[in-house]
């Protein structure tokens, strides 16, 4: 069957990637970008079609799907949780009502198969933090921690009452060049290239020994088409698949930049996302996904200071 893809949030951190390789892949005319506020790129533009819609306004979607003969679905926007916790009606507003528009109309209009992002986000204080298995206590303490839990669930209703193909990833952090920092707790592993290349020094804002879950964006895509493309017999979790690539503290993830940065300096000064940071894991098992449709991460932190730095470098 030839895709019809439609990518919400094309401006995003991960669609910004994730479309390029789709439109390789599947072809320019057939995956369709939908943005809100964020103007893109007009090399972006170029690649493909290029659409301006709310997904909170069900008609506007509506009106996509029914002009591009969508049959698949990446659904990506969402506030995230540095922002979710200053707006919190915002994220509830973008996160829950959007999804639950996209997965009405993908009923509604039998979709083949739609993907939504979860994140570590939807884990808590509660939860193991080291090794978190698959199936654990969902308990986060933050709004867009709720709205992940709720999406999960809501994504795994559907399945079941509707047989809706719907698949999700619950990311960790993601670590990008093409994207600056957009309001994520874990945005200081993205913050920290950009200043080292145009200032040679970075405050963090968190402490040292503050160890979260990463991952490059060149997996993330490719966990996230790999997951996509696998049988439906293969998958076994309808909620959504833990997935994770290295683990390291912040301490180590600067020392390692000095690395690549001669005269490079860092500074600790944790803020209010301390405590979100603290209360998400510091490992994960994700061994499920490699075990269902053979998930397996290309880059360590040795290779993710080097690919983000020359890249960086060569695009100020």
């Amino acid at each position: 069957m030839e895709r019809r893809i439609l990518v919400t949030g094309a401006v995003g951190q991960i669609g910004s990637e994730l479309i390029p390789a789709l439109r390789a892949k599947h072809g320019g005319e057939n995956v369709i970008a939908v943005g809100h506020k964020k103007e893109p790129t007009e090399e972006f533009r170029s690649s493909g079609p290029y659409e301006t819609a709310d997904t909170t306004d069900k008609e506007e979607i509506k009106s996509l799907i029914e002009k591009y003969d969508i049959n698949t679905i990446y659904h990506l926007v969402g506030v995230l949780s540095a922002v979710g916790e200053k707006k919190p009606d915002l994220a509830w507003s973008v996160n829950m009502d959007g999804l639950k528009n996209v997965l009405d109309l993908a009923v509604e209009y039998k979709i083949d198969r739609l993907f939504w992002p979860s994140s570590i986000a939807a884990f808590g204080p509660t939860t193991p933090l080291e090794n978190t298995p698959q199936r654990t206590v969902l308990e986060p303490t933050t709004m867009y921690g709720v709205t992940k839990v709720a999406g999960e669930l809501l994504c795994q209703y559907y399945f079941v009452k509707y047989g809706l193909d719907v698949r999700s990833l619950r990311y960790p952090g993601v670590i990008s060049w093409k994207t600056p920092p957009g309001g994520g707790t874990t945005d200081y592993a993205v913050a920290i290239y950009y200043d080292a290349v145009q200032k040679g020094s970075y405050d963090c804002f968190v402490g040292e020994e503050t160890v979260l879950p990463m991952m490059y964006m060149d997996d993330a895509v490719q966990a996230t088409i790999q997951l996509m493309e696998a049988e439906p017999e293969k998958i076994t979790v309808r909620t959504a698949y833990n997935l994770t690539a290295v683990s390291f503290s912040a301490k180590e993830l600067a020392d390692n930049v000095a690395k690549h940065v001669d005269g490079f300096t860092c500074t600790f000064t944790p803020d209010e996302r301390q405590k979100i940071a603290n209360s998400w894991p510091s490992s994960i098992d994700d061994s499920k996904a490699r075990e269902d449709w053979g998930w397996s991460h290309k880059f360590g932190l040795d290779e993710i200071s080097g690919d983000m730095i020359t890249n960086l470098t060569n695009n100020q």
